[in-house]
C-alpha cells in the first residue's frame, strides 16, 4: 500500500489508524514497488524499472552485447504471414507480457510493444527477431527514467500522432498520444483504431472528436 500526500501529520494519523486495525509494517519512504523504482531528490522524483529490465535481460540471455538506437526499424509493417511459426510460442507470449508492464515507465517502447502484442496468438520467427530488437534497445537505454519535478506549472499539454492506414492486414491506423501536466508526463497510449479511416481528415476526427 502506498500512502502519499503533502500533509505529513495526516499521513501519520492514517498509518496509526491502519495499525490499529491491521497487522502491518511501515517500510518508510517509497523506494521500490511492484518492480518500479522511485528515487527522490531536491528537484523532484525519478521513476524507473531498471532492475526489472536487468532481470528481463538475464532471463532472455541474448548471448551478445549488441545494442540498437531505436526499438523498431522505420516503416516496418509486420504481418501474420511473415516468417515461420514458432514451434513453442510460450516464450514469445511471456516476453511480450513483461514488456507490456514495462510500458508503465517506458513510453518510448509503447508503439513496438503494441505492434508485437498483436501476434501473440501465432508468433513467427520474424516477430521474435523484432522482439529481440526491443530488448537490445532496452539494454542500451536501461538507465532512462521518468522525471516528475517538485515545482511545475499546472498547464495541460497533449500531443498525438497516427500512422494512417498502416496495418497491412486490415488497413487500420495506429494512433498514439501523450499528456503532460507542466513538465511531467502523466499519460500515454498507443492503440489501433476501431474503424478504417478513408482520409486524413477522418483520422484526425478519431484522434480528437470533431
Amino acid at each position: 500500500m502506498i500512502i502519499t500526500g503533502d500533509d505529513s501529520e495526516y499521513i501519520a494519523f492514517v498509518k496509526a489508524r491502519l495499525r490499529d486495525q491491521f497487522l502491518m509494517t511501515d517500510l518508510g519512504p517509497l523506494r521500490y514497488f511492484l518492480g518500479i523504482e522511485v528515487s527522490s531528490t531536491s528537484d523532484g522524483f525519478y521513476i524507473s524499472q531498471e532492475k526489472y529490465i536487468q532481470d528481463l535481460l538475464a532471463l532472455v540471455a541474448l548471448g551478445d552485447e549488441r545494442t540498437v538506437e531505436t526499438p523498431m526499424e522505420l516503416n516496418v509493417k509486420l504481418q501474420s504471414t511473415d516468417g515461420d511459426l514458432l514451434s513453442d510460442p510460450t516464450r514469445y507470449r511471456h516476453l511480450v507480457g513483461i514488456l507490456v508492464y514495462l510500458v508503465v515507465t517506458r513510453p518510448d517502447i509503447s508503439y513496438p510493444v503494441h505492434i508485437l502484442s498483436q501476434f501473440v496468438s501465432a508468433p513467427t520467427t520474424v516477430h521474435y527477431s523484432h522482439l529481440l530488437r526491443v530488448l537490445r534497445y532496452l539494454r542500451g537505454t536501461i538507465t532512462c527514467r521518468l522525471f516528475f519535478p517538485r515545482s511545475s506549472s499546472l498547464q495541460l499539454q497533449c500531443y498525438s500522432d497516427a500512422t494512417w492506414a498502416s496495418d497491412p492486414s486490415d488497413s487500420r491506423s495506429l494512433s498514439a498520444y501523450c499528456v503532460f501536466l507542466g513538465g511531467s508526463l502523466i499519460a500515454w497510449k498507443t492503440k489501433k483504431q476501431t474503424a478504417v479511416s478513408r482520409s486524413s481528415v477522418e483520422l484526425s476526427c478519431v484522434l480528437w472528436p470533431c
